[in-house]
């Protein structure tokens, strides 16, 4: 900055032993009028003042920059007015923050980062929405969001295995949202986020698209404001985010010979409806790949749980096996009817993890029948008709069937 402030030297003023210089200013001295020099003189002071001030501005303005990366942006207390903030599921505390930045709950991201991690509670925080307060402290915040009565609970738990018709009550009677809405928001999975792909098939069957399967079950908070549309959409991107940790997609079409994940979906729901017992969801899942993939004779599935989700999806009472007639086993209108070749146009209903990760890695055997034999759902499982016989004759001896 020195060198672009000319104070009135040249290269000759600098000569041997300083005499140019000396002479040079005594020159000026005699031969200046007075008042030119010390307009001059001012002149530089003025220039002298604006470049240490150009100076000092610059290093205050260096100094704001550089302490911002070492103070943390923060509001001071606990806010004011009001503000409600959605937490997703499976947030992490990075994405809370940006929610809360969003809704200018805290003055930065890393304020509440930084309180989260000081708080060893801050692991409790739960997905939900949040009655809080604009411009509070990130501490204040951690605070605010761990305590209970800043929550706005309005939950709803879809069991496993329950099928659209029914998670489309359960949800009505909780949100007072009606049925037929969840219907017409249903209609198209593909709009509410399941990926096109899904609907592919190893066997050519030709595939409607069905949002069945994909409203994972789980306990939903739902948000204040909530439409058929936006709840739908949370269940899908629930479901999309449990199989993508499980790799449920990649390892089926790996490890399960070229069936789709679609296909593998439908057998999870088949699992599901069948195995009385958590620990038999896996063999079941093996039998229905055997039964319709090995050398069962029908190649078809041949269980009463599809002619019952049939039942229900028509509106008509479903029934225990015991109860359904030759016409209900075996009807030729019924597109998931039990003696057709293949698997079922769609799932039955919508499976749990367990049940999906007995589809995606079913354990190791040959066996094609099965039956409950004890009041804890457990089943006995056979590979020929023969030893099948036998454990429904144990099942009998226990009054289960």
């Amino acid at each position: 900055m020195m060198d672009d402030l000319d104070l009135g030297f040249d290269e000759q003023d600098r000569g041997e032993k300083g005499k140019h210089r000396r002479g040079a200013v005594r020159k000026r001295k005699e031969g200046s009028s007075g008042g030119g020099g010390r307009g001059k003189t001012v002149l530089a002071l003025l220039l002298a003042v604006v470049l240490l001030g150009a100076i000092g501005g610059g290093a205050f303005y260096g100094f704001d920059r550089v302490q911002s990366y070492f103070v943390t942006p923060d509001y001071d207390g606990a806010g004011t007015g009001e503000v409600t903030v959605e937490i997703k599921q499976g947030a992490l505390i990075a994405d809370m923050a940006n929610a809360l930045v969003a809704a200018d709950v805290v003055k930065s991201a890393k304020a509440f980062i930084e309180a989260a991690e000081g708080n060893a509670r801050s692991k409790n925080i739960q997905p939900g929405t949040y009655k809080l307060r604009k411009q509070m402290s990130g501490e204040s915040a951690v605070t605010a969001m761990l305590d209970l009565k800043n929550r706005i609970v309005n939950g709803v738990t879809i069991p496993e295995g329950r099928t659209a018709k029914n998670v489309y009550q359960l949800l009505s009677k909780e949100t007072k949202i009606p049925v037929k809405d969840f219907e017409a928001a249903a209609k198209d999975p593909i709009a509410r986020g399941v990926p096109d792909w899904w609907f592919k098939r190893s066997d050519n069957k030709k595939v409607k698209p069905s949002i069945e399967g994909f409203l994972y079950p789980d306990t939903y908070e739902i948000p204040p404001k909530a439409t058929a549309e936006t709840i739908i959409e949370l269940m899908v991107q629930n479901f999309l985010s449990v199989t993508g940790e499980m790799q449920f997609a990649d390892r089926v079409q790996k490890e399960r010979g070229g069936i789709s994940p679609y296909e593998a979906l439908i057998v999870a729901s088949l699992a599901q409806a069948e195995a009385g017992n958590k620990d038999d969801l896996g063999k079941v899942a093996r039998v229905a790949y055997n039964r319709v993939f090995g050398e069962f004779p029908c190649n078809c599935l041949e269980m009463d749980v599809t002619v019952n989700y049939y039942l229900e999806l028509t509106g008509q009472k479903t029934k225990t096996s015991g109860q359904m007639t030759a016409a209900d086993l075996d009807n030729p209108k019924n597109p998931y009817n039990r003696k057709l070749p293949g698997l079922v146009p769609t799932p039955i209903n919508n499976p749990g993890k367990q049940a999906m990760e007995g589809a995606m890695d079913p354990p190791p055997g040959k066996w094609l029948f099965f039956v409950a034999i004890d009041k804890e759902g457990h089943s006995e499982f056979a590979e020929t008709f023969p030893e099948h016989e036998k454990n429904m004759a144990k099942a009998r001896e226990n009054g289960i069937i």
